[in-house]
């Protein structure tokens, strides 16, 4: 269980709701569900825009943070886990993955371009969130 909140966390620090959005899509299919879904939609196209503000601000970061914990707290629920820790976690390790992925999309965008990053970010995320949703 800690190790998929870590990752939610994580890929959440990526993609403000793409984690989020998986995981309720496929767990917990309620109204909620599709409006992270949308959410997330909305963040990829959001996010080829070229000024489009670093996810490290303060307020993306917030919402990252924000996002992880709430990945981490829906883990916990479904695992009917103590939720305070997983919280914690979860948004730990959003802000560790919103500078990893900085850190590694700007590496993408001299490699490959500016789009080309971000849709490859965009894939690997929602793969990856696919992948650790279906091992919880």
């Amino acid at each position: 269980m800690i190790v998929a909140i870590l990752l939610l966390g994580f890929l959440a620090g990526l993609r403000t709701f793409t984690a989020p959005a998986v995981l309720w899509l496929i767990r917990r299919d309620t109204p909620l569900a599709y409006a992270l879904g949308v959410l997330a939609l909305v963040e990829y196209v959001g996010d080829l825009y070229p000024k489009a503000p670093a996810r490290t601000r303060p307020v993306g970061l917030i919402a990252r943070a924000c996002s992880g914990a709430f990945c981490g707290w829906t883990v916990a629920s479904l695992s009917n886990a103590p939720v305070a820790g997983a919280v914690l976690a979860g948004a730990a390790a959003a802000i560790i993955g919103a500078y990893v992925g900085l850190a590694i999309r700007s590496r993408a965008i001299t490699l490959i371009g500016r789009v080309p990053a971000g849709l490859l970010e965009d894939v690997i995320t929602a793969a990856a969130s696919v992948a650790v949703v279906a091992y919880v």
